[in-house]
């Protein structure tokens, strides 16, 4: 069964991370899985983001899109990105029953420890003014399916952790 799994969370707190362990696991149990990472999107659909509020409305409306497309077809499909607004996550929840969405729940503090793209540098510079946390609120999830603090497990503690609630929910 296809489902659809979004990893939010402020940047640097592990979407990409647990998106790329996930698609590798599912790849390797044999189920088809199509991973969209916000941060390969974006340099094909807005090759010099600007991060404004429309841009961000339009590029997580063609993310909802490209993902029910995918899962129509029967492929699950793994998103990692921040979609710092709930209205960004909802509209593709409402597309769709098989829809898990996964918090990230990490202290900024630490996301700006490991922060190795430079995005809270620029924005504790003030050379962005649209980084999520600081520049730009990030809407936490009010129900995620699932949350898993970050800041508080290892990597692979949180991966066990995911998989361990897929599981239970009947997904993988």
């Amino acid at each position: 069964m296809a489902f659809i799994i979004w990893f939010t969370g402020l940047p640097s707190a592990g979407k990409t991370t647990l998106g790329k362990l996930l698609t590798e696991y599912l790849t390797n149990k044999g189920i088809e899985v199509e991973w969209l990472d916000s941060d390969v999107l974006r340099r094909v659909l807005t090759p010099k983001p600007r991060y404004t509020e429309e841009e961000r409305d339009w590029f997580y409306s063609v993310l909802a899109w490209l993902a029910y497309r995918f899962y129509s077809h029967g492929i699950t499909v793994v998103i990692s990105a921040t979609g710092n607004k709930r209205k960004y996550r909802d509209r593709l929840r409402s597309m769709t029953k098989d829809f898990v969405e996964v918090y990230l729940k990490c202290n900024i503090d630490v996301c700006i420890e490991r922060d190795v793209k430079g995005v809270y540098r620029l924005g504790l510079t003030g050379k962005s003014k649209t980084v999520p946390g600081i520049g730009v609120s990030y809407e936490e999830p009010m129900n995620p399916d699932i949350t898993i603090e970050t800041d508080r497990y290892s990597v692979d503690e949180s991966f066990n952790i995911l998989i361990e609630k897929l599981r239970g929910m009947g997904l993988i």
